[in-house]
C-alpha cells in the first residue's frame, strides 16, 4: 500500500478539504438543530470544497456522514427527529473522494456544557491520537500505535474500543493495513515509507464492550457510557509522520 509522490498529493488534497469541511461542521453544530440539517450541512460544503462524499451509499449508508451522539460510538445515521441538546458529546465522521483518492476525518464536540468527566473523555481521544500519531515510523508496527492509543486511554481511566479500528487509505476508503486501538509493541503489520493510515481511537467512558443496533449500522457503548471519537489521516516519512490536512 506504499503511495508515489502523484497519489500522495491527490490524498493530501483530498485530506485539506475534507478536514476543513469537518472544521466547518463543528462550528455548525449547536443546541436545537437535527442530526439531519447537519449532514445537509455537511452535503453542501462537500460540494462546495470540490470534493464528493465519500461515505454516501458506501455499502448502503444512507447519508453523507456519520453523526453519533453521546452512548454513540460510530456510524451513527443523521435523522431529523435526532435533535441537539445541552450536553450532549457529538462525534463527526466525514470522508471525501478528490480524483479517486479518500480521506477519511473524524472528531468529536460538545454542545453547550458539558460535564467534565466528558470534556476530558474528548480530550484524551484526541491526545490518545497523538501517542499513536509518534509510532507511525517506517520500520515500526500496528501494535506500536494500538499499544500508545490504549496505554494513554487506559492511563486516564478510559477504555478503547476493541471492535473497530484504524485503517489505509487511497484508492479506497479501507486499505491494508488495519491499525487497532490496542496492541503489544513490536508485534502486528510492519509500516513502510510513503504508506498513509488513518489512525482512529474510538474511546469509551466507561467499559470498552459495544454492540451494533438493529438497523445494522448505529454502534453503542453496551453500558450506555459515552463515547468520543478522533480520527486523521498520516503519512509515513522517514523524517517523521505527518499529519496530512496540515
Amino acid at each position: 500500500m506504499v503511495k508515489t509522490p502523484e497519489e500522495i498529493e491527490k490524498i493530501r488534497i483530498s485530506c485539506k478539504k475534507c478536514r476543513e469541511v469537518l472544521a466547518g461542521l463543528g462550528e455548525f453544530l449547536k443546541e436545537g438543530i437535527s442530526t439531519y440539517e447537519v449532514d445537509e450541512k455537511a452535503a453542501a460544503s462537500l460540494k462546495l470544497a470540490g470534493v464528493v462524499a465519500a461515505f454516501k451509499n458506501y455499502n448502503g449508508y444512507p447519508a453523507h456522514i456519520c453523526i453519533s451522539v453521546n452512548e454513540e460510538v460510530v456510524h451513527g445515521i443523521p435523522s431529523k427527529e435526532k435533535i441537539l441538546k445541552d450536553g450532549d458529546v457529538v462525534s463527526i465522521d466525514i470522508g471525501a473522494i478528490y480524483k479517486g483518492f479518500y480521506s477519511d476525518y473524524a472528531a468529536t464536540f460538545p454542545i453547550g456544557k458539558i460535564s467534565a468527566l466528558h470534556m476530558r473523555l474528548i480530550e484524551v481521544a484526541r491526545e490518545s491520537f497523538m501517542e499513536g500519531f509518534a509510532k507511525a515510523l517506517p520500520g515500526m508496527r500496528t501494535g506500536d500505535i494500538g499499544a500508545a492509543v490504549q496505554k494513554y486511554a487506559e492511563a486516564n481511566k478510559f477504555s478503547v474500543v476493541r471492535e473497530f479500528v484504524g485503517h489505509g487509505v487511497g484508492k479506497d476508503l479501507h486499505e491494508l493495513p488495519e491499525v487497532p486501538n490496542f496492541g503489544v509493541p513490536g508485534k502486528g503489520v510492519l509500516l513502510h515509507e510513503n504508506e498513509v493510515i488513518a489512525i482512529e481511537p474510538m474511546v469509551n467512558a466507561g467499559r470498552p464492550d459495544v454492540k451494533i443496533l438493529e438497523d445494522g449500522w448505529k454502534v453503542v457503548t453496551a453500558d450506555g457510557g459515552y463515547s468520543a471519537h478522533y480520527e486523521e489521516c498520516v503519512l509515513i516519512t522517514k523524517k517523521g509522520p505527518e499529519l496530512l490536512a496540515c
